[in-house]
């Protein structure tokens, strides 16, 4: 009886303490519960309060739906161009030093002299703009095509077809191809890049970074027009974005927010060997659509030439010229017996606008001028002598040849004002005149009679020149038949050869 008493105590021992444990353990989980829960009830409560305003969700939506209508509208225009360019180098000829030396003499085999072909592929994009007769046309760049032997176009569909060049600018990177099919492929609308504004919607099309990304559509933003500098001596004014654009998207077609073309996605500016940094360009689609034409008409574009070569003025130039505010491009030099020799136009004539438009620089007169026809009249605005004048000049067609020919590029010599980074250079005092020859054309008249780059020039057939000014006024009134010039060279005083005109 003693024992039972025992074990039903130890037992009951046991039961209390589980007992006590399990009720501690339950006070504990309250406390720590009651604790925690109110900060997560108040999350979910807020959570569940948070509700997408209606009228912001259809305007999101909506916005979604243009954005997948314009990709449905534009992207089977799209074609992927892959290129191979054939290329052929001299087999290397292991006979002589050092291999003779290590490993005796060979019998020669007759290979001296021959060659082997090595064919490198390539990639970019177009869009379909014009259908004539079941040949479709593809823009694209000129850097896609150039140099290539063979082109196919592939398109979104997975079909692919034999292309060929229709027409190449290497002035402006563009270029046509064409193929031929029985398909059906919608044709791109091409919109009014003129229109464009800074914060416009803007959606890039095209193949980028090889096969696996082809057909990829981007989004961003215009972030700016009128941009110049591109590669290669590029003359358009170009669109900047940054909707994505990566190698291989070259050629495809940047869209508006309406699914129409607003330009050619031509190259990047990048620090990290190609990849996107939100810098793209893109030539403007209103630059292309003539030449869209031509080249279907002719296999070539022509551009309308002037016969000046034109510069930005420093400050010291435009301040004596009277220029300071104005916009425009200075003709620094004049071909002989070009257009603008013909027409009136002398070297020192600020040009500010063609045939009423204004000319904001060198880069969009030139292509204002380009865009003329050979044949056409138009008139030039100059400011000379500090005065507005009208100039009517007939266009003939750009010749690179002529173009080129330095013999008749009048004077020939970049003369600019002295100022005391010049002075300090050349060691003058603050009151020594003149100006300094800063860049002598190579086989110009200035070049043939003697003038050379660092020569100071202190006048013109005899008479003293004060500043850039009188400089350009001796040119024009005094220099029909001669021009010779005096100048310091070093501590030597010189006149240079006649130049008969």
């Amino acid at each position: 009886m003693n024992v039972l008493n025992k074990l039903s105590s130890r037992n009951l021992f046991v039961f209390n303490l589980v007992f006590i444990g399990v009720i501690v353990g339950f006070s504990l989980a309250f406390l720590s519960f009651s604790c925690s829960t109110p900060g997560a009830r108040s999350a979910r409560a807020q959570e569940s309060q948070v509700i997408i305003p209606e009228n912001a969700l259809a305007i999101a939506e909506g916005l979604q739906v243009v954005f997948r209508g314009v990709t449905d509208k534009v992207l089977p225009s799209v074609v992927e161009l892959n290129t191979v360019s054939v290329r052929r180098q001299q087999i290397p000829n292991f006979n002589g030093i050092p291999w003779e030396f290590f490993f005796g003499p060979r019998e020669r085999r007759g290979n001296d002299g021959q060659e082997r072909e090595y064919r490198s592929q390539g990639l970019g994009s177009g869009i379909i703009v014009r259908n004539r007769d079941g040949v479709y046309y593809v823009l694209t760049n000129n850097h896609v095509v150039d140099n290539t032997s063979e082109i196919s176009v592939a398109m979104k569909d997975g079909k692919e077809y034999p292309a060929e060049i229709v027409g190449k600018d290497s002035r402006r990177d563009l270029a046509l191809v064409s193929f031929k099919t029985n398909d059906f492929y919608p044709l791109a609308v091409l919109g009014d890049s003129d229109s464009l504004a800074v914060g416009d919607f803007a959606i890039a099309m095209g193949n980028p970074l090889g096969h696996q990304f082809s057909f990829s559509v981007t989004m961003g933003i215009v972030s700016a027009v009128g941009r110049t500098g591109g590669p290669g001596g590029n003359i358009n004014d170009f669109i900047q974005t940054d909707a994505s654009i990566n190698m291989g998207n070259s050629g495809g077609p940047l869209v508006n927010i309406k699914g129409e073309v607003i330009g050619i996605n031509t190259w990047i500016a990048s620090n990290n060997a190609g990849g996107n940094v939100g810098l793209g360009f893109a030539i403007p689609i209103n630059n292309a659509k003539r030449t869209i034409d031509e080249f279907i008409s002719s296999g070539s574009i022509s551009y309308g030439w002037l016969g000046v070569s034109l510069t930005e003025p420093d400050r010291e130039t435009a301040v004596n010229l009277g220029l300071d505010g104005r916009r425009g491009a200075l003709a620094s030099q004049v071909f002989l017996g070009s257009p603008a020799d013909r027409g009136g136009i002398k070297p020192g004539d600020f040009i500010t606008h063609v045939d009423g438009r204004e000319a904001r620089g060198v880069n969009q007169l030139t292509m204002m001028v380009g865009d003329l026809k050979p044949g056409d009249r138009a008139t030039f605005t100059v400011i000379r002598d500090r005065a507005p004048r009208d100039i009517q000049v007939r266009i003939e067609a750009r010749s690179d040849q002529v173009a080129s020919d330095n013999k008749n590029l009048w004077p020939g010599v970049t003369a600019v004002p002295l100022n005391d980074q010049i002075r300090d250079s050349l060691s003058l005092d603050k009151d020594a005149g003149g100006l300094y020859v800063a860049l002598v054309i190579t086989g110009s008249p200035s070049d043939i009679i003697g003038l050379r780059q660092g020569d100071r020039i202190v006048s013109i057939n005899g008479e003293n020149i004060r500043d850039i000014a009188s400089y350009y006024r001796l040119l024009r009134e005094r220099t029909d038949s001669e021009l010779w010039f005096g100048l310091i060279r070093g501590e030597s005083t010189l006149e240079t050869l006649k130049f008969k005109r």
